[in-house]
């Protein structure tokens, strides 16, 4: 799926990256290449171990759960502020999700056994990033409780909130279809959904392109799942600053 780049933005602009020292940074900058990250493209599918980790910069990739049936739904969400597979530190090597990415744009990888001797090189490195699996489970935690017990309103209020703060600016490419499979709802549900936010004024929605136009709104008839990530990730990793 990957495409290496020719051009070559700041790194830091993956806010992981940011928060290395200048000293590590510098060191893993000759191992950190630039890949395209088409909308749709897939990561890495259920069962596999990935052969790079990835930041995204100015993607968003999801994380799902495909079940036999081929029905998937998301798990969690990650974007400028984190990494794309944890399996590789955490011990379990394969994954259960597949990575997908819902936001067509760029980021950054690395050779997964390069990482793995830089993980374990660094102890401010594997804290670091302890704490940002930390936070990224409690998003999928929250994403299960969410599908059980709220409106599909409020979890689509949810889904867009979480995809801004990994995005800079207020515009989004999805279609009605991909936000349907992020859900695991039926697509008419989602076209209802966002029907709704559009007639209230939070969004303008045409094409797969949605422009969110009142996020203080949005935020309001959000249900609280997404309050409850977005403290978890301010508390555990203090120094970043999602969508910034």
């Amino acid at each position: 799926m990957d495409s290496v780049t020719h051009t070559a933005p700041d790194p830091r602009q993956n806010q992981l990256l940011a928060a290395l020292s200048t000293n590590v940074l510098n060191r893993w900058l000759p191992h950190l290449e630039w890949v395209e990250m088409p909308l749709g493209g897939v990561l890495f599918e259920s069962g596999e171990t990935s052969s790079h980790v990835y930041f995204p910069s100015t993607s968003i990739v999801s994380l799902l759960y495909v079940m036999e049936s081929g029905a998937s739904a998301e798990i969690a969400v990650v974007g400028n502020e984190g990494i794309v597979g944890i399996s590789l530190f955490t011990g379990g090597g394969s994954t259960s999700s597949r990575a997908l990415v819902q936001s067509g744009g760029a980021g950054l990888r690395m050779a997964a056994d390069r990482f793995k001797q830089e993980f374990k090189r660094s102890s401010a490195v594997l804290h670091l990033l302890l704490r940002y699996t930390q936070a990224l489970t409690t998003q999928m935690a929250q994403t299960a409780v969410c599908n059980r017990h709220h409106s599909l309103d409020q979890q689509l209020c949810r889904w867009l909130l979480l995809s801004l703060d990994r995005l800079q600016g207020d515009k989004l490419e999805m279609t009605q279809r991909l936000i349907a499979d992020m859900l695991g709802v039926r697509r008419e549900g989602v076209t209802q959904a966002a029907l709704h936010l559009q007639e209230a004024g939070l969004i303008h929605y045409v094409r797969g392109h949605i422009t969110v136009l009142d996020r203080c709104e949005l935020e309001r008839r959000s249900c609280e799942c997404y309050a409850v990530v977005k403290k978890e990730y301010d508390r555990l990793l203090p120094q970043l600053k999602p969508g910034v």
